[in-house]
């Protein structure tokens, strides 16, 4: 298992002062973000800075199957959020291959998923393609689309992960994991990672 580390401050400025040290100062820095509004207001907070974004190549961990305008996009919801002309962000597709990165910052869902890989899937840490398509079962009925997501080789191809959350429900589940008490993809995330994960969980 990696080196996991909980932060010591969930804050919005310590979370966005850890993803600004990972990205910063690299000529080609590389970082994969996940969907939905959580990613907000910490894009928001580092859109402020005085990060080189024309260096930065964004990519998102996992995104709805629908096209970049749609409400549902998580590609147009990472593009409002920055708000900055110069970053280039990769829109998903089956036939790329990612690269290495220097940070992917991760969510959870309630369910242990990560990215768009779930319960009920079979995320195996050196599956082929490195990008995958799936169905979630049961289908969310607030975003009831089809996923392309970063498969686990992927998503632990990095320097460093961070995994953000939030609740007690989400922090049983993750610790639940850590301690090997179950087999959800965070569990599996956890086993296949050789690089550090920082955990940055609030309460609320």
């Amino acid at each position: 298992m990696s080196d996991i580390r909980y932060a010591d401050n969930a804050s919005l400025e310590a979370v966005a002062d850890f993803i600004e040290a990972a990205i910063a100062g690299r000529e080609n820095a590389q970082m994969a973000v996940p969907g939905g509004r959580t990613p907000g207001p910490y894009l928001a907070e580092l859109a402020k800075r005085d990060v080189c974004w024309g260096n930065v190549q964004i990519w998102l961990t996992d995104d709805r199957c629908v096209p970049t305008d749609h409400a549902a996009s998580n590609y147009g919801l990472l593009k409002k959020h920055l708000g900055a002309s110069d970053v280039y962000i990769t829109p998903l597709a089956e036939d790329l291959e990612p690269p290495h990165f220097d940070l992917v910052w991760l969510g959870m869902g309630a369910d242990g998923h990560i990215a768009s890989l779930f319960p009920n899937m079979d995320p195996r840490p050196d599956g082929e393609p490195q990008i995958v398509r799936n169905t979630p079962d049961p289908l969310p009925p607030e975003a009831p689309f089809d996923r392309v997501s970063l498969n686990m080789a992927a998503l632990t191809n990095s320097d460093a992960i961070m995994l953000l959350l939030s609740g007690d429900e989400k922090r049983a589940v993750l610790d639940a994991a850590i301690a090997g008490e179950n087999d959800l993809p965070v569990a599996r995330l956890l086993s296949a990672a050789t690089c550090p994960i920082t955990i940055f969980w609030s309460s609320s």
